[in-house]
C-alpha cells in the first residue's frame, strides 16, 4: 500500500500540461532524428524496388562483409563478457592498491577515439611495428586482417558489460557470497548460484549494448581492415565503399540490413527491461512489508 502511494505521489507531482509538453517534445525528438533517419534508409533501399534490394545483399562482397560482421561479433562480445565479469568481480568484491587505476582502464575505450585505437594497434602489431618484423617471420597476420579488427573491436566495446556490472555488484555487496562460502560453496558454485542470479539481467543488458556496438563499429575497424573488399570489409566499411563508388542502393540495403540489426537489438533489450521490471515488482509482492510498531500502535 504504501509503495503504491509512493508511486502515486510521484507520477501526481507536475501539472498535466508539463507531462504532455515533455511527453510531446521526446516524441518530436524521436520523429525527428529516429524514425525518420530509418525511414528514408528503408525508402532509399528498395528505390528501385525490392529485386534490387535482394540483388544487393546477395552480391558475393556484401555476404562476406555480413559475415565478417557477425564473426567479429560473435568472438569480440563472448571474450568482453569474459573480461567484464572478472574486471567487475575485482573493483566490486576486492580492495586493493590500483583498484582506481584499474577502473580508468576500464574507462578508457569510452574516452580514447576509436581511429586512435586502430593506430594504436597498427604501431604494435603492422609491419613497421613494435612486433611487426617478429610476426613477418613467423608468416602471423594481425593488421589488415580478421584477428586485427576483433582486437579492435573487443578494445572498443570492452566497457559496457563491465560498466553495467561494475555498480550493480557493489550495490548488492558481499554478504550473500560469504553466506554462500561460510556453507561450504565453492568458489565456482558460489558465482553460479548465488552472483549470477543476481546479475543476469545486468549481464544481458551489457552484452546487448557490446553486440550491438560490435557490429557497428566503424573508427577502429577500418584502421585495421586494410579495406579490402571481400575479405577484410564489415558491414559499415562495405556501406561507405558503395556509397562512395556512388551505390546508392546497394549501400542503403546494406545500411538497412544494420539498421534492422540494431532494431532488434532494441526490442531485446526492451524484453529484457520488462522482464527486469516484472521479476522485481514480484520480488517486492512476495517480501513481508515491514510495519514499525509505531504504526501498529504497539508499545
Amino acid at each position: 500500500m504504501a509503495t503504491d502511494l509512493t508511486r502515486k505521489r510521484v507520477t501526481t507531482t507536475e501539472a498535466p500540461w508539463v507531462q504532455w509538453t515533455l511527453i510531446g517534445i521526446a516524441l518530436v525528438f524521436l520523429l525527428l532524428f529516429l524514425v525518420l533517419p530509418l525511414a528514408a534508409v528503408a525508402t532509399e533501399a528498395l528505390r528501385k524496388g525490392l529485386g534490387a534490394y535482394l540483388e544487393a545483399l546477395k552480391e558475393p562482397d556484401a555476404w562476406a562483409a555480413i559475415r565478417l560482421t557477425l564473426v567479429t561479433a560473435a568472438i569480440a562480445v563472448p571474450l568482453n563478457l569474459v573480461f567484464g565479469v572478472a574486471a567487475a568481480w575485482c573493483i566490486a568484491k576486492y580492495e586493493f592498491r590500483g583498484k582506481a587505476f584499474l577502473t580508468t582502464l576500464v574507462d578508457l575505450p569510452f574516452s580514447v577515439s576509436p581511429v586512435v585505437a586502430g593506430l594504436i594497434y597498427v604501431l604494435v602489431f603492422g609491419a613497421q611495428g613494435w612486433f611487426g618484423p617478429w610476426l613477418q617471420a613467423h608468416d602471423i597476420k594481425i593488421v589488415f586482417a580478421v584477428p586485427g579488427i576483433v582486437l579492435a573491436t573487443v578494445f572498443v566495446t570492452f566497457p559496457f558489460i563491465a560498466r553495467e556490472l561494475i555498480p550493480l555488484m557493489q550495490a548488492q555487496g558481499n554478504d550473500e557470497e560469504q553466506a554462500a562460502i561460510v556453507l561450504g560453496a565453492t568458489g565456482w558454485q558460489t558465482f553460479r548460484h548465488v552472483t549470477l542470479p543476481n546479475i543476469k539481467w545486468g549481464l544481458i543488458y551489457g552484452v546487448i549494448l557490446c553486440n550491438a556496438r560490435a557490429m557497428g563499429e566503424f573508427g577502429a575497424v577500418s584502421v585495421v581492415s586494410g579495406h579490402i573488399r571481400g575479405q577484410t570489409n564489415t558491414m559499415p566499411l562495405h556501406v561507405e565503399i558503395l556509397y562512395n563508388e556512388y551505390q546508392s542502393v546497394a549501400a542503403f540495403a546494406v545500411a538497412s540490413l544494420l539498421a534492422l540489426l540494431a532494431l532488434v537489438t532494441l526490442v531485446i533489450k526492451s524484453v529484457a527491461e520488462w522482464r527486469q521490471e516484472r521479476e522485481l515488482q514480484a520480488a517486492e509482492e512476495s517480501a513481508p512489508e515491514f510495519v514499525p510498531a509505531a504504526v501498529k500502535g504497539t508499545p
